[in-house]
């Protein structure tokens, strides 16, 4: 089989974080290598945030936010009230930002927090 569009419900829940990255490497693998659209259904915003390049947030049947991971992941708060939780580097980079550092919110994943964070102490 050679679908156009590959979708995927929680293909790693219940997995430990290796297999996850295992898993979602192959994933973002077979996409890099065959061009398919892959649709990923979960409710882990971090794996969401390091593979993904569009989100669509649903909430009582309808769309909520349909753009980049940095776009929606900026309105964290509401993403609360819908019961999702943003990746963990969005609320420590918010904190650090009202402690005054200087930092990017926009950073999701650790390696580019770090280099934020770095940036922001070098200054």
């Amino acid at each position: 089989m050679r679908p156009e569009i590959l979708i995927l419900d929680e293909p790693t829940a219940g997995l430990d974080p290796r297999g996850r990255d295992e898993i979602l490497g192959q994933i973002a693998e077979l996409k890099a290598e065959t061009g398919i659209t892959v649709i990923l259904v979960s409710h882990s915003m971090e794996e969401i945030a390091k593979y993904v390049e569009r989100i669509i947030v649903m909430n009582k049947h309808k769309i909520a936010y349909d753009a980049k991971p940095a776009e929606v992941f900026a309105n964290f708060r509401s993403l609360e009230q819908m019961g999702l939780a943003a990746p963990p580097m969005t609320y420590i980079m918010h904190t650090l930002k009202e402690k005054g550092l200087d930092v990017d919110t926009t950073a999701l994943t650790v390696e580019a927090a770090r280099d934020s964070i770095l940036s922001a102490l070098r200054s």
